[in-house]
């Protein structure tokens, strides 16, 4: 009667475990879709374009001396590879995880793109998709040229639609005035349309990509001015998110390389869009203490300092290659070598703080706590 008893309280006790786990299972995967907002997919930008800065560089090294030949010829094949497939699956796994979210927590995606912070985030996705088909590895035949075709209007597409939709209350809606609401973040909408340009002009698609191209440059200038002025009715951007002012460098950068390809060479517009970039990376450079407070503790927006960097990399191979100096040469190396740099430390100390990134101390695009 006894072992009876013993084993029925057995079963209970097991059973009350096993519910337990099932619980903690549940919520755990609950409360990693409620945290993960668009703002995640800035790691997938920064890999994506740390890819095709490898792939870049490959293609430009038989223009410079054995000896970098010999040394970057070495790596570049095998980390470019490797860069392209962890991309590639860094973006998928963010991807889903974000259908998942769309799907069980619509109200925290619709809370997202009411957010004058969180909506330009949304542009990082289709993005970070279109970088990763202009750094596809591997020849395309002709048989899937259709293929990347289809693919690119599915991620151009989105951008559009969020173009009409933000750029229409800049000026149709009062409260979301671009004064009102105009943020460092607000250049992520540019360089959608920038970034879908340069792909665009990839495929021989010059019509779309001249239209694609006027659309950002155009907001640009405006977003530009905006920023410059400071005025006293915008948003001031929080200090822990204060790495997302290096999109000043990204927008002129990716601009000079899409115009570059629209018009064939890096001819003078795309000199002076690049030399912008180089001096607005200069003047940020010159102000670390403007960065002080956002690195005291680990965040996910530290990835908004690798693919802007990476992007004047970009530029800056793409001058190299037409100027053809040793001092153009120079400063491809040391804006490439500096964007490695920075994108091995971020890796590095994401690997090492995994428990933090989606912690609550990202309250600025925490959206739980509005529901």
């Amino acid at each position: 009667m006894g072992e009876q008893v013993f084993e029925s309280t057995m079963k209970v006790r097991i059973s009350d475990d096993d519910n337990d786990a099932k619980k903690s299972t549940s919520s755990s995967y609950n409360s990693l879709l409620t945290k993960l907002h668009a703002g995640y997919f800035r790691i997938s930008l920064s890999l994506g374009g740390q890819a095709l800065l490898w792939k870049v560089l490959t293609q430009h090294l038989d223009k410079y001396s054995q000896t970098l030949e010999h040394k970057f010829h070495s790596l570049p094949s095998t980390t470019f590879l490797l860069l392209w497939w962890i991309s590639l699956c860094t973006l998928v796994i963010l991807s889903l995880l974000y259908i998942l979210r769309c799907i069980f927590h619509f109200k925290l995606v619709k809370l997202e793109f009411l957010h004058p912070i969180g909506v330009n985030y949304l542009f990082a996705p289709w993005i970070s998709w279109l970088l990763l088909l202009q750094s596809v590895p591997f020849t395309i035949p002709n048989i899937l040229d259709s293929s990347c075709q289809f693919l690119w209007w599915i991620f151009v597409v989105p951008v559009v639609i969020l173009d009409v939709k933000i750029y229409g209350q800049w000026f149709t809606t009062e409260k979301r005035f671009l004064s009102m609401v105009a943020n460092p973040t607000s250049q992520l909408s540019v360089l959608g349309n920038l970034v879908g340009a340069w792909i665009a002009s990839k495929m021989e698609w010059k019509e779309s990509a001249i239209c694609i191209f006027t659309l950002g440059l155009t907001h640009y200038l405006v977003v530009f001015i905006t920023l410059y002025q400071r005025l006293s009715g915008s948003n001031r951007l929080p200090a822990m998110l204060r790495p997302s002012f290096f999109l000043f460098v990204a927008a002129p950068s990716m601009a000079s390389l899409a115009w570059a390809s629209i018009s064939g060479d890096f001819d003078m517009p795309c000199r002076m869009l690049f030399f912008l970039s180089l001096f607005l990376f200069t003047s940020l450079v010159c102000r670390p203490t403007l960065f002080k407070k956002s690195m005291r503790k680990f965040n996910v927006a530290w990835w908004a300092y690798s693919f802007p960097l990476t992007f004047l990399a970009l530029a800056s191979a793409q001058y190299a290659h037409q100027v053809e100096g040793h001092v153009a040469a120079g400063l491809m190396l040391l804006l490439s070598a500096l964007s490695v740099l920075v994108f091995v430390v971020l890796t590095v100390s994401t690997a090492l703080n995994l428990d933090m990134l989606l912690h609550d101390h990202d309250r600025y695009l925490n959206f739980t706590k509005s529901t």
